[in-house]
C-alpha cells in the first residue's frame, strides 16, 4: 500500500508525484478531494485544456461503456505524448474497479489515471485496490485536523502578508468547518477583508466570519442532531429573519455529518465508545458542541449518516436549482432529519 498522508501531500505533490502513474484520491471532505485531484492534475505534465491530451471520465460514461477506462489507458495520444485519464466518480461502480483491478497489476502505461471518488470505506470499491496495490498511489482526504488547519490559515495569509494574533487563530478555528474549499474560501475573505492591513484579531474574526447570524445557524444545526423540533423552529426562524441564506445551515449541516461520519467509522473500526472517540477526533470541537456530537453518535449508525449526507446534499442542489423555494425545501429536509433523530434517541419507543 502507498497511502499518502495529509500532513505529507504537499511533500509528495513537490517530489514523488512523477514516480506514479495511477492515483486514487478519496474520502468525506469533498472539497479537499477536488482540490487534491487538481493538483495532481496540474503536476501531471498534461495539458488540462487540450481535448485530445485529458480525456475526462464520469459514472454515466463507465456505465455506456464498461471498458473505457481501460482503453482509453492503453491508448495512444491522438499526436503523440502521455494522456491523464480523469475519473469523477463514486468509487464502488463495477466497470471502475475491474478496470482499476487490471491496471494495477500491469507495467505502468505512459499515461496517467487519476480517480477522484467518493467518500468509499475501508475494504470498498476501488479503495480496496488502491490500499494494497504498490503501483497506486491512494491519497485519502478526511477533515482537516488542527495541524491542517493551522498550516492552512497560515499559508493563504502569508500569501497576502498578513499576521494573525493567537485568540484570532483560534476564533478562526472555530468558525471553519470540516469542507477544504469552504475553509480556504472564509479564509480568503478575511484576507482580503484586511488586505494590506499588517494584522488580524479576534474582533476581524467575528466581524467577518463569526456574526450573530452563524450562532443562529449552528443552534439550527445543534437541535437537528439533538432531535429538538422546538429548538429548529426558533433557530430557522432567527436565519430567515437575519437575511442569511438558508443553505448556509445545509452546508453547515453537511459538514457535521460528514465530521460524524468519520468519528462512526472509527468507532465502528475500532469498537470503541463515543466518550473515547470525543477524546482523540473530537478535539478540535468546542467544549459547549461536544456533548450534542457525543450524543448523535450515539443515535446514528454509519448506513444512517451516508444516507442523511446524501439527502442534505440533494437539498443543496434543488436550493440551487430552484432557490424560490430554497426555504421550503430547507426547512422540510432538516425538519425530517430532526424527527428521525428524536426517533434515534436510545431507550426512546417507536
Amino acid at each position: 500500500m502507498v497511502e499518502i498522508k495529509s500532513h505529507d501531500f504537499d511533500r509528495f505533490a513537490k517530489s514523488t508525484i512523477a514516480s506514479y502513474r495511477i492515483f486514487l484520491v478519496y474520502g468525506p471532505d469533498r472539497g479537499l478531494v477536488s482540490e487534491r485531484a487538481a493538483v495532481i492534475a496540474a503536476k501531471s505534465g498534461v495539458p488540462i485544456n487540450d481535448p485530445f491530451a485529458m480525456v475526462r471520465l464520469d459514472s454515466s460514461d463507465l456505465a455506456g461503456d464498461p471498458a473505457r477506462v481501460a482503453d482509453e489507458v492503453g491508448a495512444f495520444g491522438l499526436f503523440g505524448g502521455k494522456k491523464l485519464i480523469w475519473v469523477k466518480a463514486g468509487g464502488t461502480e463495477k466497470p471502475l474497479v475491474e478496470a482499476l483491478q487490471i491496471l494495477s497489476g500491469e507495467s505502468p502505461s505512459e499515461n496517467i489515471l487519476l480517480i477522484e471518488a467518493g467518500d468509499v470505506k475501508k475494504g470498498a470499491g476501488v479503495r480496496k485496490i488502491g490500499d494494497s496495490a504498490q503501483s497506486v498511489a491512494s491519497i485519502p482526504c478526511y477533515a482537516d485536523d488542527a495541524r491542517a488547519m493551522n498550516s492552512l490559515i497560515e499559508d493563504e495569509l502569508r500569501a497576502e502578508n498578513l499576521t494573525i494574533t493567537s485568540a484570532a487563530k483560534e476564533r478562526l478555528l472555530e468558525a471553519l468547518g470540516g469542507d477544504r474549499i469552504a475553509s480556504r474560501g472564509e479564509i480568503k475573505k478575511l484576507a482580503l477583508y484586511r488586505s494590506g492591513q499588517g494584522s488580524i484579531d479576534e474582533q476581524h474574526v467575528v466581524d467577518i466570519i463569526g456574526d450573530a447570524s452563524a450562532v443562529s445557524t449552528d443552534d439550527a444545526v445543534d437541535a437537528v442532531l439533538d432531535g429538538d423540533v422546538e429548538r429548529l423552529n426558533l433557530a430557522f426562524s432567527k436565519v430567515v429573519a437575519s437575511k442569511t441564506p438558508i443553505f448556509l445551515i445545509l452546508q453547515s449541516c453537511l459538514r457535521q455529518f460528514q465530521t460524524l461520519d468519520i468519528m462512526r467509522s472509527e468507532m465502528d473500526d475500532k469498537n470503541t465508545q463515543p466518550a473515547q472517540i470525543m477524546q482523540t477526533l473530537g478535539r478540535h470541537i468546542h467544549f459547549r458542541r461536544k456533548p450534542i456530537m457525543e450524543r448523535a453518535l450515539h443515535r446514528w449508525s454509519s448506513q444512517m449518516i451516508a444516507r442523511e449526507s446524501a439527502r442534505i446534499q440533494s437539498a443543496i442542489l434543488q436550493t440551487r436549482q430552484r432557490q424560490s423555494l430554497e426555504d421550503s425545501i430547507a426547512f422540510h429536509l432538516l425538519m425530517s432529519i430532526t424527527l428521525q433523530s428524536a426517533r434515534n434517541t436510545p431507550g426512546r419507543r417507536r
